[in-house]
């Protein structure tokens, strides 16, 4: 019989626990690798539209503040696994009872901090994302009537969310503590409820939209708008599926909820990157998407009762009228009219 050499006194939820810690530190790193990806392609968009209004540089300055937020956060995980697993290995009951005995320590305050902003911000994103899509249509009250209630619910979330990062870091409490669980619950209830509302409020304007867009758009042009993609991008709703995991498996006390909240965490970075890529690449929904004239046209000097010459590039019609030779060798013609491209 081969000797033991592991865990001594220490229960089999404990021994869960200090598993599921590693595994979602583990996938806090690769999820994080992913965000460094997105942040690099949406940074260089952003930066070469930076003189094209404001939007591109607040873009810009948003997800440099979430990256750095979230490097912190990375930090602060990986310490913390060196902190309970090596520094403090044999701490009577193991590592997952010391981790619970030193909420007050620094690492674990900052820990809860990030965790709380990261989740507020990305709130805050896919609550503008959704008025924009709402005022698409040209009536920005009903934009703002739309967000009022999810809005209302975000705020209640900040004001749990602040309750439960406070208490979580009390002198002998952690976020498994009663009554840290129960801010914790309510706070997530929220967030996961404002993100809900809001995929409900995007999908149903998107849906609200759809005849309109077929019947003015070529179709190809029309499903980029009102796709399956768009529709998951824009509400963000990857962040709500891991959410709702972590949620559940938080309030039964469940071991798994460490896996979840690394994935919860990491799937809304991911899912607001990937609605600032859309933006920073033109592909988005914009507030005026529906209003703004799909022609325009660009008018010329040219000779009057000329063939036209119709091509077709890209989608785009062009109708140019070809001068006569005479133009060509230098004569003039007084009676010159407009002429019109049209670009549809």
């Amino acid at each position: 019989m081969s000797p033991y050499y592991g865990p001594v006194n220490e229960t089999a939820t404990n021994i869960e626990y200090e598993r599921t810690f590693v595994a979602g530190d583990v996938q806090s790193g690769v999820g994080y690798g992913i965000q460094l990806a997105l942040y690099y392609t949406c940074a260089r968009f952003l930066w070469r539209r930076r003189k094209h209004g404001l939007q591109p540089k607040l873009l810009l300055a948003y997800i440099t503040c979430m990256l750095l937020i979230e490097s912190l956060f990375v930090i602060v995980q990986a310490r913390t696994v060196q902190f309970i697993y090596i520094d403090n290995r044999n701490y009577p009951g193991g590592p997952w009872a010391f981790f619970l005995a030193t909420q007050t320590a620094a690492i674990n305050v900052i820990f809860y901090a990030t965790l709380f902003l990261l989740t507020f911000l990305a709130d805050l994103l896919v609550l503008w994302r959704c008025w924009v899509i709402w005022s698409a249509s040209g009536r920005q009250n009903l934009a703002w009537a739309a967000i009022a209630f999810p809005g209302l619910v975000i705020l209640a979330s900040f004001v749990m969310g602040t309750l439960w990062t406070l208490e979580s870091s009390q002198p002998n409490l952690s976020m498994y503590s009663a009554e840290p669980v129960s801010f914790g619950t309510a706070y997530y209830a929220l967030s996961l409820g404002a993100n809900i509302i809001i995929t409900l409020l995007i999908i149903g304007r998107l849906v609200s939209y759809r005849r309109t867009l077929l019947e003015s758009l070529p179709p190809d042009l029309a499903h980029h708008y009102i796709s399956l993609a768009t529709v998951i991008v824009e509400s963000a709703a990857l962040y709500s599926v891991f959410s709702l995991l972590f949620l559940i498996t938080y309030a039964i006390n469940n071991p798994t909820n460490q896996t979840w909240l690394g994935a919860a965490s990491d799937s809304q970075q991911i899912a607001s990157l990937l609605i600032i890529y859309r933006l920073a690449e033109g592909s988005a929904w914009q507030k005026d998407t529906l209003t703004n004239p799909m022609t325009e046209s660009i008018r010329f000097k040219t000779m009057p009762n000329l063939p036209h010459v119709s091509t077709v590039a890209g989608g785009t019609s062009f109708h140019i009228a070809a001068p006569p030779a005479s133009m060509l060798d230098g004569s003039s013609n007084p009676e010159v009219k407009d002429a019109e491209i049209e670009i549809v």
